[in-house]
């Protein structure tokens, strides 16, 4: 028996240290932008910031520097807040970084975000060899030029989940891609850069068409491709607000202990309720044995007398 609740002990305390160096802890937030990580110059993006809903404060740093500060109009509903940048420039292009207050304790950073102005060169121009329609299993090279003097070029496809291929060069750039699927299908666009957070204007846009395997005569899908306005919806690395799988994991981890923390306490108290309930039966059992004995002594006085 005391070796078990030695064993219960010790679990409990353990469980309890853990769990408080658990609180102690603030997972990361959250940052996005909207409309997009690219912004035209001169337009407005608002840089989101999400954390837990007992955040007391939010800071935003901006290339390592504090940035701005937040608190949250609503004690205990602060789980994001946003950061307005009225206009884009160079000198607000860069990379972004939250965090957020709970109590006396600060979060991790969060990821980075990149945010890139659009907008501060000329126009390059856009390619795409052998041809615009090729058929599945084809190589083909995207080809973009700026005649400004620049470093290095981005390729974009055109849609939520694109991410940008890099390529440097002096004023032209080549983006080999394939064998392509019906994947690579879509809108193309390039930009040329002097650094990751300055580009162009977008070019022209280039629509890839990849024919399926034979008999296949599926179309691309039809995209928007006016060169007036680019919608700076369509080309996005922007995260959709969530409730953060992160945040969840951390407070399922903190119930999923504290529970454990009662249970053992529950067991401890059951344990040392019977051991005391054990010790107690002899101990009544000898006082009862005493108490008979004492009137058995004064019985066999009174008959002595």
């Amino acid at each position: 028996m005391p070796s078990t609740l030695a064993a219960l002990l010790f679990l409990g305390l353990s469980l309890s240290q853990r769990t408080s160096t658990q609180k102690q802890t603030l997972s990361k937030p959250v940052i996005w932008a909207k409309p997009s990580f690219m912004i035209p110059k001169g337009k407005r993006v608002i840089v989101w910031c999400q954390g837990s809903h007992e955040a007391a404060e939010y800071q935003l740093h901006f290339e390592g520097g504090l940035s701005a500060f937040k608190r949250p109009k609503s004690p205990g509903m602060g789980n994001r807040v946003n950061f307005p940048i009225p206009s884009m420039t160079s000198q607000t292009a860069g990379q972004y970084r939250c965090f957020y207050r709970s109590g006396e304790l600060w979060s991790e950073p969060s990821d980075p975000l990149d945010l890139v102005v659009t907008g501060l060169y000329d126009t390059p121009t856009l390619s795409v060899q052998p041809r615009p329609e090729v058929t599945s299993g084809e190589k083909v090279t995207f080809h973009c030029r700026l005649e400004t003097a620049t470093s290095t070029f981005f390729l974009l496809k055109e849609g939520r989940s694109s991410r940008p291929q890099r390529r440097y060069g002096n004023i032209q750039a080549e983006f080999p891609m394939g064998p392509v699927s019906t994947a690579h299908r879509g809108t193309y666009r390039c930009f040329g850069s002097y650094n990751k957070h300055a580009w162009s204007f977008p070019s022209e846009p280039v629509k890839l068409l990849v024919k399926g395997d034979a008999g296949d005569t599926t179309s691309a899908p039809t995209e928007h491709t006016s060169s007036d306005h680019w919608d700076s919806y369509m080309l996005t690395t922007e995260t959709q607000f969530q409730e953060d799988p992160v945040l969840w994991d951390h407070n399922a981890q903190n119930l999923l202990r504290i529970g454990l923390v009662f249970l053992v306490l529950v067991a401890l108290v059951w344990l040392l309720v019977e051991d005391w309930l054990h010790r107690k039966k002899p101990q009544e059992r000898a006082s009862r044995a005493s108490s008979q004995e004492c009137r058995r002594f004064r019985a066999q006085r009174a008959l002595e007398k």
